[in-house]
């Protein structure tokens, strides 16, 4: 039997915080304890907020706290290619379909059809999109693509769903409610999720399902705020005959006031901690980690 796969996979769009710093320690110990290998990913989709400093920075901060990974370190913007052929691969099942309306047009569909009642929200609270632009015909499609109209490429859920089937996913950690073992995967929770746009050929749903799958991932480590998206994930595991790994959801490093972490708050940075004199068993005990 092959050793155990963990991964951290951060984004460089800002400084490591705490809640990063106790995600990448707990995978890296979870390896070390269980014979496994550490993997690094960049993921560095978003390029209009993905910054080089930031990612020089995160090699920095991390081999700070004392960890060690496998090379070379997956970046994802040079496996965007990789990404397109899932995409097409979804969309040769008819599963997949551009809708072409703005954030302000879909926010005014939202906002009519709620008269009637509260519009359904997905797991994080974003309003499910109307589906307008699914009825369209494949010539009225073509005919916006080919005037050059902006577009989301997202997964028609329904169908999706129908085609999969009754899912499961292995938790070894807790969901939010405290949600563990083998549980039922709710994709459809989320609607019609957006798989890539126009000018970018992925999502994060899309490109972790893949690199997850790619890089050999068994055990995705991973903080609570993504539990919910797991059942998102299993679906394109499923659709793309991807393997599931086992997950374990940990709790989320939050500030005083209870709010998630975000990489905007100096006062929970890995480097201004630094910076202040904190050494890496200070952040071990900041987070509650053992040595």
């Amino acid at each position: 039997m092959p050793p155990p796969v963990f991964r951290f996979a951060p984004s460089p769009n800002g400084y490591l915080h705490l809640g990063h710093a106790f995600s990448a320690l707990l995978n890296f110990d979870l390896a070390r304890q269980n014979g496994g290998q550490f993997l690094l990913r960049i993921e560095d989709i978003d390029s209009a907020r993905c910054r080089p400093e930031y990612e020089a920075a995160i090699y920095e901060d991390l081999a700070w706290l004392g960890l060690a990974w496998e090379q070379p370190v997956r970046r994802q913007s040079e496996h965007l290619a990789l990404y397109a052929d899932a995409l097409a691969r979804l969309t040769g099942q008819g599963l997949v379909y551009p809708a072409f309306e703005s954030r302000a047009e879909i926010a005014r569909l939202v906002a009519e059809k709620g008269t009637a009642g509260p519009w359904p929200r997905d797991p994080d609270g974003t309003p499910l999109y109307p589906g307008v632009d699914r009825l369209l015909s494949a010539a009225e499609r073509a005919e916006k693509i080919a005037s050059g109209a902006p577009y989301a490429l997202r997964l028609d859920m329904a169908a999706a769903c129908a085609r999969a089937g009754d899912l499961t996913w292995d938790e070894h950690g807790a969901g939010p409610d405290g949600e563990t073992g083998t549980l039922v995967a709710q994709p459809q929770e989320w609607g019609d999720v957006i798989l890539a746009r126009k000018d970018t050929p992925t999502s994060y749903h899309l490109s972790v399902v893949i690199d997850d799958a790619l890089q050999g991932v068994s055990h995705v480590v991973r903080g609570q705020d993504l539990f919910h998206a797991t059942s998102v994930h299993r679906l394109l595991q499923h659709l793309l005959d991807l393997p599931a790994p086992s997950y374990r959801h940990h709790r989320l490093i939050r500030d005083g006031a209870g709010r998630k972490l975000s990489k905007s708050d100096d006062a929970t940075g890995i480097r201004e901690l630094r910076a202040a004199g904190a050494g890496p068993q200070d952040i071990r005990r900041i987070v509650g980690l053992s040595s």
